[in-house]
Order: C-alpha cells, then sequence, then structure tokens
C-alpha cells in the first residue's frame, strides 16, 4: 500500500496524496507549493480525484493567495531589518553578496526564472542571504534584550527553520530562525523575549506568561495572536 502519491497538476503544480492509517475522510489543505491530501488507507487514486474535482473552485480560489510568487530580477524583499534585491552579474552561479543597500543575490544574466530548477536554486540564495544577516543580527539583539532584563542564557544558534521562530533548550540554548528577518521588528524583539522566559519557565504555565508579560507591557498573548497571524514576504 502506497503511503505517499505525487501527482503532476497544471494549476496546482503538484497534489501530493498520503495516506494515514486513522484517516476516516479525505482532508484537503493548500500550501504554497501545491494541494496536499490526506486519505484512508487503500483509497484508489481515481477516487481520491474525483473527490478533489467537487472542490477544484474553491481549493484554487485559496491557492491562489498564498501561492509562491515566481521570483525574478524585480523581486525584492524590503522589512524593517532586512533589505535584499536581486541583479544581473558577471557570474556562473547565484552569489550572495551584502552591499551597503542591503544583500544582493548577483545572477547570470541569462537566468531562466521560468525554469522550476532556477526557482529552486534562488530560493536557496535568498535563505543563504537571510542567515548571514540574520548570524549578525540576531546574537546582538538577543545579547541587548538579555542585559536589559536579566535573564541570560550560554549560547545561540542561527537556524532556516520555517516550523518555528525560536525554541530554548533546558542548558540555556537559544535557537533563532533566520526567518526573524522578515518579520516587522516588534515581533522579533516578542519572539527573542519568550526565548529568554523559557530559560527561567521551561513550560508554558501561568508564571510563564506573567513574566513574559512583565516584559512586554502586558501584551504577551496580544503579539503572539499577532505573530500567528503575521505572513512573511518570503
Amino acid at each position: 500500500m502506497a503511503t505517499k502519491r505525487i501527482i503532476s497538476d497544471k494549476e496546482f503544480g503538484k497534489i501530493i496524496i498520503r495516506t494515514h492509517r486513522l484517516a476516516r475522510n479525505i482532508s484537503m489543505r493548500v500550501k504554497p507549493d501545491g494541494l496536499y491530501l490526506t486519505v484512508p488507507p487503500y483509497s484508489k487514486t481515481e477516487y481520491v480525484m474525483e473527490v478533489v474535482g467537487q472542490y477544484r473552485s474553491r481549493l484554487l480560489e485559496s491557492y491562489k493567495k498564498i501561492e509562491r510568487p515566481r521570483i525574478n530580477f524585480d523581486f525584492s524583499i524590503q522589512t524593517e531589518c532586512f533589505r535584499l534585491t536581486l541583479e544581473p552579474g558577471k557570474v556562473h552561479c547565484f552569489t550572495v553578496r551584502q552591499t551597503d543597500d542591503g544583500m544582493k543575490i548577483y545572477c547570470p544574466s541569462d537566468t531562466d526564472f521560468s525554469n522550476e530548477g532556477v526557482q529552486k536554486l534562488v530560493r536557496s540564495a535568498i535563505v543563504r542571504a537571510m542567515k548571514r544577516s540574520a548570524e549578525a543580527y540576531l546574537p546582538e539583539l538577543l545579547k541587548m534584550w538579555s542585559d536589559r532584563v536579566g535573564l541570560p542564557y550560554k549560547k545561540v544558534r542561527i537556524n532556516a527553520a520555517r516550523s518555528r521562530w525560536g525554541s530554548c533548550t533546558a542548558s540555556r540554548t537559544i535557537n533563532l530562525s533566520c526567518y526573524l528577518m522578515l518579520v516587522p521588528a516588534h515581533l522579533m524583539d516578542y519572539v527573542i523575549l519568550h526565548e529568554l522566559a523559557h530559560t527561567r519557565e521551561m513550560n508554558h504555565g501561568p508564571q510563564f506568561w506573567e513574566l513574559l508579560n512583565d516584559m512586554t507591557d502586558g501584551l504577551a498573548l496580544q503579539l503572539r495572536k499577532e505573530l500567528r497571524n503575521y505572513h512573511t514576504a518570503f
């Protein structure tokens, strides 16, 4: 029994069908890179696609709202803490450089942005640029807040996690995602304070929220909600 099937689709790009032994019905979720389905065991592909057809119009409406924009020389990121542009250059591969105007990705002048392989490569270069900026910016910001609120940590690591903004281990190592470079400065501060609070309170109990509220002027829950609803520029 197949547990994962990938079907090419001219509208979604790809449809990913995953089988789950506990599933009783077909569930559907659109993501920037395609349509994801979870189906019960032994579900036939033909039947699954028939069900998709019944909801295709509605799913496409949702997909178009979150579909990844195709990156080309017009693409840029302009946030409070991070600026990035693409430029043609005399290079053989995507090259990331720090300039006075922010991060630049120099691309071969004949780059074919319609190619999906090229899109993956340029996106990887953008993540490298974010990580480089984050490694220079976030540790200093973390240290500033740590000194200000009196909550020390052991060390900091910068990663490229997309599923969580940050984390704190029992040994007080704080991990921060380079995707924080894309959020407004006040939400970046919130994530850092959230992780610093975990150096004292490792759970999300009442004492944790009381501590975090003290550090955010009583806005901890409001900031958490704002962050959950925030969609990054990339």
